[in-house]
């Protein structure tokens, strides 16, 4: 039996559509008042609770063999936030607990490829890149390089631990609507469209997920596998899209000071209204930043082979396209 934490998010819910495609039994944690429709048609046992109440989570443990964690809150705002720090570090804290307790075959932690510190540009990123949490510029990389090293030092105790960290994910079955994933839907829905200068990595969700089961089957414990995909320029991520639309759409480069003058804006007006962070200094910092990240452990070790993101960018409209129709 396999459990999922974040299950309903965009990894979680592909794993979940991957691992029961194999014939594996699937089940997942939820939280109290989590919407379960990502697990529509699916055959999945669900258990809810909360990974800061560790009493709520200790049954979804029962006769477990594999646990995946990837419960956790992603941020791209900048600056401290003590509840994306507590769920992201506490809560794997507690995750990792109940799988002790439980005496799991493997646990795979879903870190980030943000965990590692930023090195400037020039040099490769690879799993020797150092994760220093006292060396980051957001709450979210700061838990991220945090609640990895727990599990890692938790591995050298004997916990059958590995650790998996994805670039920027991509990909169909984004129920949530990922920064990117509402990007390209935009893209779908605009003929005039801004772009700003950067480039990132970026890799599909389902190769994400093939990778996270290769190191649940092959991978090390107290090892780190990056899970990376393609090198792209935000500019090039449109004239895909744009290739694959209907219509004719155009886009108007934003000077880069401009574009971090309104990003400090937007990040108070979401303060504010409290809306999901869009647009902030800390995603204009990351598509500015070194992105020359290595996957030759992951294709090594564990057989893992990422598609082009071409491909990727096609699967992404296409869905967006028919979960349009649908409405």
């Amino acid at each position: 039996m396999n459990l999922i934490t974040g299950g309903t998010g965009h990894i979680g819910n592909v794993l979940v559509r991957e691992l029961i495609a194999k014939g594996e039994q699937v089940r997942v944690l939820v939280l109290p008042d989590e919407d379960l429709s990502p697990f529509d048609g699916l055959d999945v046992e669900i258990f809810r609770g909360n990974v800061l109440d560790i009493e709520s989570i200790k049954p979804a443990f029962s006769d477990i063999d594999y646990a995946f964690h990837l419960a956790g809150i992603i941020s791209i705002m900048p600056g401290r936030d003590q509840l994306v720090h507590d769920v992201n570090v506490i809560g794997t804290k507690n995750v990792m607990t109940c799988a002790l307790e439980a005496n799991v075959i493997k646990f795979i932690h879903t870190s980030s490829i943000h965990a590692f510190k930023r090195v400037k540009h020039g040099i490769i990123v690879d799993e020797t890149t150092p994760i220093d949490p006292d060396d980051t510029i957001a709450a979210y990389d700061q838990s991220k390089a945090e609640a990895t090293l727990a599990v890692l030092d938790l591995a050298k105790k004997g916990f059958p631990a590995v650790v998996v960290c994805p670039t920027g994910v991509i990909g169909p079955y984004d129920y949530k609507g990922s920064e990117l994933g509402v990007l390209i839907q935009g893209w779908m829905k605009n003929k005039v469209n801004f772009l700003i200068d950067g480039e990132y990595d970026f890799v599909d969700v389902r190769d994400v997920v093939k990778g996270m089961i290769l190191a649940r089957d092959k991978g090390v414990p107290g090892q780190i596998y990056i899970l990376s995909g393609e090198l792209i320029k935000v500019g090039d991520i449109w004239r895909i899209v744009k290739e694959l639309l209907t219509f004719k759409s155009y886009s108007v480069n934003i000077p880069m000071h401009l574009a971090k003058f309104t990003a400090k804006i937007a990040q108070v007006y979401y303060q504010l209204s409290h809306s999901k962070p869009r647009f902030t200094t800390y995603s204009i910092a990351t598509l500015q930043s070194n992105a020359n990240i290595s996957n030759a452990k992951a294709r090594k070790n564990l057989g893992y082979q990422p598609r082009s993101l071409k491909e990727s960018l096609r699967d992404t409209v296409n869905w967006w396209r028919q979960r349009q129709n649908r409405k």
